[in-house]
C-alpha cells in the first residue's frame, strides 16, 4: 500500500491517499471501516460507529435523502409519490414529480413555522413552493393543501409516508432531479428547525453504485463522477448495456452529512479505458493525446488496483464540531480565493513572469 499527502492550492486542503494493488472495493471498505473510526475515537469523547458501515447506493441516497452526503443523525425520509398524483388536477403537482416528507409530533406547531418553511424553500432553495398538510387526532388532512387531496390519495400518502397522528407531511413538486435536491435540503432544514438530529454521535456510510455515465444539458452522453474508474462488467457492460445503467466502481464515505472520502476501483485496462471514454464521445487519439501517461502506463501491465482518498480537513472539522472548514485552515480563502492575512495573491512584477518564462498579452481596448 502506497500512502501520499497531498496539499492542493488556491483551494488548499489536504488528503491522505491511499492505494492498493490488486485489491477490490471490499478491500478499501475493509481499511477505511478500521482506520477511520479509530482516528476518531482517538480524538473525541462522542460515541463513534463502528464495524461494517452502511452502504447505499447513490440512486437510493437520492431518493431517501436527496444527496449523496446524508446526514443519518437525521432520522427523516424521502418518500417519492409522484403516482399517487399521476392523475391529479392540482396544477402544482400535474405531470411532477412529488417528493414528500412527514414529521411526527407537531400537533402543537404554529402556523408560522409552516410559513417559514415555505418562504425558506422559495427564498432560499428557489422552489415553486412547498405545500404541506398536517394530520388531526382522527386521522383526517387539514390545512395547507388538504382541500386538493381526496380520499384514495390520502390512504395511499399515509400508507407510502408511515404518517401517524399529530403528523405533519411536507411536499416539494418539480421535475426529478429538482425535487431530489429541494427535497433533501428540506429534510436538512426540518431537521435542524426541529432539534432531529441525534446528539454526540458520529455515523458513518458508504455511497456505493455511482452512475458511470449521465446525460449532459444538451442530451449527450457524459462521464457522471471519475472518468478514470472501473465500470461495473468491465467490457461486456460497455458494449451491451445502455451507458445511462452502467454503474461504476466508486464510492463515497460519508460522516454527518459531509463527504470525508472519495475513491475507485481504478481502470487499468487500455481497452476498456477507450471504450468508456468512446461512449463518452471521444476517439481514442483524444485519449491518447490528452491522457497518454496514463494510456502509456496501462501498456506495461498495470496491475487491477483501488484505493480511496479521506480529507484531513473534513475529519478535524468533524472532531473540532466545527461547521464550515474555513475554521480548521490556517490561511482560509474568500469567494474569489483571496487570503485576506497574507494579502495573497498580490501584484507580479515583470521580474518575476520572465523568470518563469510568462508573458501577458494585454487587450489594451479593455
Amino acid at each position: 500500500m502506497k500512502i501520499q499527502e497531498r496539499i492542493v492550492h488556491l483551494g488548499e486542503f489536504y488528503q491522505l491517499d491511499f492505494e492498493m494493488s490488486f485489491a477490490v472495493q471490499e478491500d478499501v471498505f475493509k481499511v477505511i471501516e478500521t482506520v477511520i473510526p479509530n482516528v476518531f475515537k482517538a480524538n473525541t469523547v462522542w460515541k463513534v460507529e463502528e464495524g461494517e458501515f452502511l452502504r447505499i447506493p447513490y440512486n437510493e441516497a437520492m431518493e431517501k435523502y436527496g444527496t449523496d452526503k446524508p446526514d443519518l443523525r437525521n432520522p427523516l425520509i424521502i418518500t417519492d409519490l409522484t403516482d399517487v398524483f399521476k392523475d391529479t388536477e392540482f396544477n402544482s403537482f400535474k405531470d411532477k414529480t412529488v417528493k414528500a416528507i412527514a414529521v411526527g409530533n407537531m400537533q402543537d406547531t404554529s402556523r408560522k413555522f409552516f410559513d417559514k418553511m415555505s418562504e425558506y424553500a422559495v427564498e432560499e432553495l428557489r422552489a415553486k413552493g412547498l405545500a404541506w398538510v398536517k394530520i388531526d387526532d382522527t386521522n383526517n388532512l387539514t390545512g395547507g393543501i388538504s382541500k386538493f387531496i381526496n380520499e384514495t390519495q390520502k390512504d395511499e400518502i399515509l400508507n407510502k409516508t408511515n404518517a401517524s397522528i399529530n403528523s405533519a407531511i411536507f411536499f416539494v413538486a418539480d421535475e426529478k432531479n429538482k425535487a431530489c435536491k429541494i427535497a433533501g435540503d428540506v429534510r436538512i432544514k426540518l431537521g435542524e428547525e426541529l432539534d432531529l438530529l441525534e446528539k454526540d454521535i458520529y455515523k458513518f456510510c458508504l455511497i456505493v453504485d455511482f452512475p458511470m455515465y449521465e446525460l449532459s444539458d444538451e442530451g449527450t452522453i457524459d462521464f457522471n463522477h471519475n472518468p478514470f474508474s472501473m465500470p461495473q462488467g468491465g467490457m461486456e457492460a460497455l458494449l451491451n448495456k445502455d451507458p445511462l445503467e452502467i454503474y461504476a466502481y466508486q464510492y463515497d464515505l460519508v460522516c454527518n452529512g459531509y463527504e470525508l472520502a472519495s475513491g475507485a476501483v481504478r481502470n487499468h485496462d487500455q481497452e476498456i479505458m477507450v471504450k468508456a471514454f468512446e461512449i463518452a464521445g471521444y476517439t481514442e487519439e483524444d485519449v491518447k493525446e490528452r491522457f497518454g501517461a496514463l494510456f502509456n502506463a496501462f501498456s506495461y501491465g498495470t496491475p487491477p488496483h483501488a484505493g480511496a482518498a479521506p480529507g484531513i480537513d473534513r475529519i478535524i472539522m468533524l472532531l473540532a464540531k466545527e461547521n464550515n472548514i474555513r475554521e480548521v485552515i490556517a490561511f482560509p480563502k474568500n469567494k474569489k480565493a483571496r487570503d485576506l492575512l497574507m494579502n495573497a495573491p498580490s501584484k507580479v512584477f515583470d521580474k518575476q513572469l520572465k523568470e518563469v518564462h510568462i508573458k501577458l498579452e494585454l487587450d489594451e481596448n479593455k
